[in-house]
């Protein structure tokens, strides 16, 4: 677990230090596609955090929880309208606090050890993973509103195997069948990250910065230089998600 947590706070100091950079008169002017300002953005990572603390800390708290609005996209909307009634420095505290609450708590947890989800259950190390990636694919929301443009880093090998992780269950959800996918993508200084059977007829290749975008919906497979081959391979660049 320490090397995932590491990333993870790495990742969330990141994206703090960069919210310091950006005028507070931009945390409510501009806004992303779905009209989100940077402020909603961090006060739906604060109630996020919030949400997955008491995951952690009770089991049944997503059922007792999404039972109390009508869809979890309401669970959202019910954070970003909490923090619209704040000051920008007050949302980046309840964030800074909600999110070390969940470091703390998964500290005292084995990566094996299993937490109740939406869809069954999750390993801790994949829900670190998961927290990891929430913040990384919103972080690229901020850069987009403020015209700010930072380098990937070798922590998006977690999100790199976490997309293709998800790619059974977006099949699922999407209709098809899955066939084991080989993903091979180079990251930042070359590395190379490699998942899945190397048998497979199935693979997807290219740039790991560009299938981490596409398998967060930040990007459309269309617009990147990713190489599908074979036909399951081309349909999981259309369906990949991590749903963050």
């Amino acid at each position: 677990m320490r090397e995932i947590l590491s990333d993870l706070v790495a990742e969330e100091q990141s994206l703090d230090q960069l919210l310091q950079k950006i005028a507070i008169r931009d945390w409510t002017r501009r806004k992303t596609a779905r009209g989100w300002t940077i402020q909603d953005i961090v006060a739906f990572l604060a109630s996020s955090e919030e949400f997955a603390l008491s995951v952690i800390e009770d089991g049944e708290t997503p059922i007792r929880e999404s039972n109390a609005y009508g869809s979890l996209d309401e669970y959202a909307s019910s954070g970003i309208e909490r923090g619209r009634s704040m000051r920008p420095q007050d949302v980046i505290e309840w964030w800074r606090g909600a999110r070390a609450g969940v470091v703390d708590a998964l500290s005292r947890m084995g990566p094996s050890e299993r937490l109740h989800w939406f869809g069954g259950n999750i390993a801790a190390r994949s829900f670190a993973t998961a927290r990891l990636t929430e913040t990384w694919a919103y972080g690229l929301d901020v850069q987009a509103i403020a015209s700010i443009e930072t380098e990937d880093t070798p922590r998006i090998r977690h999100i790199a195997r976490f997309g293709w992780q998800s790619l059974p269950h977006a099949f699922k959800r999407a209709g098809h069948v899955y066939v084991p996918i080989r993903l091979e993508v180079i990251g930042p200084a070359y590395a190379k990250w490699v998942h899945g059977p190397e048998d497979s007829d199935q693979r997807i290749k290219g740039a790991a910065g560009e299938w981490c975008r596409v398998a967060t919906r930040r990007m459309r497979a269309t617009d990147t230089s990713l190489r599908a081959e074979g036909d399951v391979a081309r349909l999981a660049l259309e369906i990949a998600s991590t749903a963050v």
